[in-house]
């Protein structure tokens, strides 16, 4: 038998498995053994190599390959794994027992050859470029590909492209959420580029929406952006969100607005995730309509305006809306994907100044008018179509 070639005490380089790989009967000769989750497997693999988990390989092994002098290559993502399982396996008394140096991001990286797996834990088929794109969400357990066919295929609404609207839209369309629907009725100006992240100088009296729209579709093509030009209020309010949304977002700036919104979203059983910031002061909630408290539980009513000022008349950190808005994003990720522990009946704060966090829980009012069991609201709201 041919040897190989060793690059470290029990690794081998990536070069020297592709030439071993490429000669006559090498598959018969050395066994290529992916200790990667299934997860990771949609990235692709070495032609002939077994998909087996590092977790199964002591009992595996043994069982399938009982010559330990059988020539074996074991590789993972970055070669760490498969060297620590190598040197397992080495104690058992396996002599001819390698890992690949680097793994199979060293492999890909050299264009060597790769094959798409065919395994029904992969689920969802979706492109070599996707997988490209989305390879950190797809090699998290918790995602794989089925998950990032589920964002794919999501809808979000995103009510505001301001401070909190525009990094919620920015990350969704980076996750390869599918379709991002944008509602405001206002133009970019040059006070909003201390904090609106997706708008530019270069689009100054342009139509936010137009401008979101236009930088989205400018990260990520997967992304279908549906602009609504227009301010949410009562009299719109249940027609804009009953459009079969996964999850709102609600990045407006006024209290009006944000009532509208949860007294809608109750009645039609659509999560919305509230954000608002103020000074150096943020606050997240995420709401599910039969799940928890609402926005109105929280804050009966809206606040007396002569106490209350906007981020125009008061001031606002221009960081702050960008963390808050991440947090909404990551909520509304964690909503499509069944995730987690989302913000469902707790109200998250974060002071900037103190660099602090709290999380102060909100119960149910069953007298809310807009979620409590004598509520009514939901017979006035007209249903869509």
């Amino acid at each position: 038998m041919w040897g190989l070639e060793r690059a470290a005490a029990r690794g081998i380089d990536t070069a020297s498995a592709a030439r071993w790989l490429a000669r006559d009967g090498a598959a018969h000769a050395v066994t290529f053994i992916d200790i990667r989750e299934p997860h990771e497997l949609a990235l692709g693999q070495i032609p002939t190599a077994i998909s087996v988990r590092e977790s199964e390989l002591l009992l595996w092994l043994p069982h399938e390959h009982p010559d330990k002098s059988s020539q074996v290559i074991l590789y993972c993502e970055s070669g760490k794994r498969s060297s620590r399982a190598a040197e397992q396996l080495a104690a058992l008394g396996y002599s001819n027992m390698y890992s690949l140096d680097g793994g199979f991001a060293q492999w890909k990286r050299a264009e060597f050859p790769i094959v798409k797996p065919h395994s029904p834990e992969l689920g969802f088929e979706i492109g070599p470029e996707q997988l490209e794109r989305y390879s950190r969400n797809v090699r998290l357990a918790q995602i794989g590909v089925n998950g990032q066919r589920q964002l794919l295929d999501a809808k979000v609404l995103i009510v505001g492209l301001g401070g909190l609207g525009t990094p919620a839209a920015l990350y969704l369309a980076a996750a390869g959420v599918g379709t991002l629907g944008l509602v405001d009725d206002d133009v970019v100006e040059l006070s909003n580029l201390q904090r609106q992240i997706l708008h530019s100088t270069s689009r100054i009296g342009q139509s936010k929406v137009e401008s979101a729209a236009r930088a989205l579709t400018e990260l990520n093509r997967d992304v279908t952006t549906i602009p609504i030009k227009s301010r949410l209020n009562e009299s719109n309010v249940a027609e804009i969100v009953g459009q079969g949304w996964d999850v709102i977002i609600d990045g407006c700036d006024n209290y009006g607005t944000r009532y509208a919104l949860n007294d809608t979203c109750c009645a039609l059983g659509l999560p919305v995730v509230f954000g608002s910031v103020e000074g150096f002061e943020g606050r997240v909630m995420t709401v599910v309509p039969g799940c928890g408290p609402c926005f109105r539980c929280a804050f009966p009513n809206p606040p007396n305006e002569d106490l209350t000022c906007s981020c125009d008349a008061a001031g606002v950190l221009g960081v702050l809306p960008g963390l808050i808005g991440v947090l909404q994003a990551t909520e509304a990720i964690k909503l499509i994907l069944s995730l987690g522990e989302p913000l469902i009946g707790r109200l998250l704060t974060y002071d900037a100044l103190a660099l602090r966090f709290m999380t102060v829980k909100v119960p149910n009012n069953n007298r809310c008018p807009a979620c409590g069991t004598s509520s009514n609201f939901a017979n006035d709201v007209p249903r869509p179509g």
